[in-house]
Parts: C-alpha cells; sequence; structure tokens
C-alpha cells in the first residue's frame, strides 16, 4: 500500500502551479474590473486544484496500466512503481474529478450561468481523455493545445466570470501568456520522456517534433508570455510588473538550450513552476492595478 508521502508525489505537486496561476491571473482581472468576489475565488482555486490533480492520477493510472511508466526517470508513478494498484489510483482521480463537480456545481448555482455545466463537462473530459480511453490524445501530439485551452483560457476567462458575471476580452487576452506557461511545463516533461515515450508508443509533441525542436517551444513558451505582458502595458503601465519575474527564466532556458537530458530536466521543471508562479502573481498585480 502507497504511504501518505508517496501519494502526495503521485499528485505531481510541482504541476499544481498550472491550477494555481490561471485563477490568481482571472481573479486579478476580476479586482481590476471591480467585481471581485473572494469565496468564489477560493471555490475556483479548489475546483482548479481537484481537476489537476485529478488529471494527474488518471495519467499515473492510464500510462500506468498501458506500461508506459514501466521506465521512468521522472517523479513518483504510483501504478508504475507497484506502490498502488490501478484501482486504487483510478478511484484518487475520480474522487478529485467528483469534487471538482460538486465544487463547480456550486458556482453555477450561484452564477445561474448554467451552460457552465458544459464547459465543466469538457474539463473533466479533457483530464481523462489525456492519456485515458482507447484513443488518447495525448498520445498523438494534442497535449499541448489542450493545455493551453484548459489550464489556461477557460480557468482564467472563467475565473474572472464567476465574480464579474461577464465575459471579458481582458481576461481572454490575459490568458494567452498563462496558457503558454502550463504549455511549457508539459513541454520539459515530454522532452524528459521522449526516448521512453517514442519507445513504448506515445507519441507526444516532443516525439513528433524531435528534441531539437521542442527544446526551440520550450523557450518560446517561456519568452512570449513576457512579451504579451509588454504589449498590455498601454493598456496598463503594470504589466510590466512580470519583468521581475525574467531573471527566474534565464536558468530553465539555459538547461533546456544547454541540452539537460532526463534527470537534468527535472529541476528545469521545478524552476519552470517557480517562474509560472511569480509571472502569475506580478500579473495578477498588474491586471488589479488597472481597469
Amino acid at each position: 500500500m502507497a504511504t501518505p508521502g508517496q501519494w502526495i508525489a503521485g499528485a505531481r505537486p510541482r504541476t499544481l502551479p498550472n491550477a494555481v496561476v490561471p485563477v490568481m491571473v482571472g481573479t486579478g482581472v476580476a479586482i481590476g474590473e471591480g467585481g471581485f468576489v473572494w469565496w468564489r475565488a477560493v471555490l475556483a482555486l479548489f475546483v482548479a486544484l481537484a481537476l489537476q490533480i485529478g488529471v494527474n492520477y488518471a495519467n499515473d493510472y492510464s500510462d500506468g496500466v498501458r506500461g508506459t511508466d514501466d521506465q521512468r526517470v521522472g517523479p513518483m508513478r504510483l501504478v508504475g512503481s507497484r506502490a498502488a494498484t490501478p484501482r486504487q489510483v483510478l478511484t484518487a482521480a475520480l474522487g478529485c474529478f467528483a469534487v471538482a463537480a460538486v465544487l463547480g456545481l456550486a458556482l453555477v448555482v450561484v452564477t445561474r450561468a448554467w451552460w457552465i455545466l458544459l464547459v465543466g463537462a469538457a474539463c473533466i473530459a479533457a483530464a481523462w481523455f489525456y492519456t485515458g480511453g482507447e484513443r488518447p490524445y495525448g498520445y498523438r501530439a494534442l497535449g499541448e493545445p489542450a493545455v493551453f485551452l484548459f489550464f489556461g483560457v477557460v480557468p482564467v476567462v472563467g475565473t474572472t466570470y464567476v465574480q464579474t458575471g461577464s465575459l471579458s476580452w481582458a481576461a481572454l487576452f490575459a490568458s494567452i501568456p498563462v496558457g503558454l506557461l502550463s504549455c511549457s511545463m508539459l513541454v520539459v516533461n515530454n522532452l524528459r520522456d521522449v526516448g521512453t515515450d517514442g519507445e513504448s508508443g506515445k507519441r507526444t509533441l516532443a516525439v513528433v517534433l524531435g528534441p531539437g525542436r521542442t527544446r526551440a517551444l520550450y523557450v518560446a513558451c517561456q519568452v512570449v508570455p513576457f512579451v504579451v505582458a509588454l504589449a498590455m502595458v498601454p493598456i496598463t503601465p503594470w504589466a510590466a510588473l512580470v519583468l521581475l519575474a525574467a531573471p527566474l527564466a534565464v536558468p530553465p532556458i539555459r538547461a533546456v538550450l544547454g541540452r539537460a537530458v532526463g534527470p537534468g530536466l527535472i529541476a528545469v521543471l521545478q524552476q519552470t513552476g517557480k517562474l509560472q508562479l511569480a509571472y502569475g502573481l506580478l500579473f495578477a498585480v498588474g491586471l488589479a492595478l488597472v481597469f
């Protein structure tokens, strides 16, 4: 039976900025637009965290039963390491999705925006079919586009909407750098596993592009968010605050361009998460001060 520490490791804490940052930025827009509702922001955060942990457990389960995780240099895999049974990990994943659904339903009820139910269902379906089902899209080089949408556009715009009650162009534009930074986490993760994924038949975008182009993609996902923020300076000079996070981008970019491989990319994943959190906080503050 897996220990509590192994369950925590299996939840992949280093990926949690993917859940936290979109809610921070969406809330920043809501504050700037005068519609901040703290408890709705907290509910949105818990929904995002439950989905992120759920997709991590679902990925662990699906890859584990396929044998994709039998040889891994990355973080703890519960099924692949035999620390937990597939049924236990599947139950944990479904439990997280259930929590996200219940909390999401609460937001739907208070906002009376019933169409959000469809968005929530799409989020859960995307989380499961990333590596689950007979034709997982994560095995067909579609992981990064899905991450951009469901850990960028949807949570940023959605977090703003459940607080302000309106769809916001500012939130949509602000979701672009958030989505790209979320993608950078997946890009470096898939770059680390490009060899074993290719051998097991898992055609991630990194496998399709090859290591060289994947490294270039990672750099783009790190640099473009700063360009987008600077493009918002005419609207809000405070968007330039994100430049304070720029030094955090240097070590991971240097390591990726320096052709770090395998275990060397685990540190890059951690550095990417730190950059993502710092950028998200500064960007949220800048957006909160403008509108």
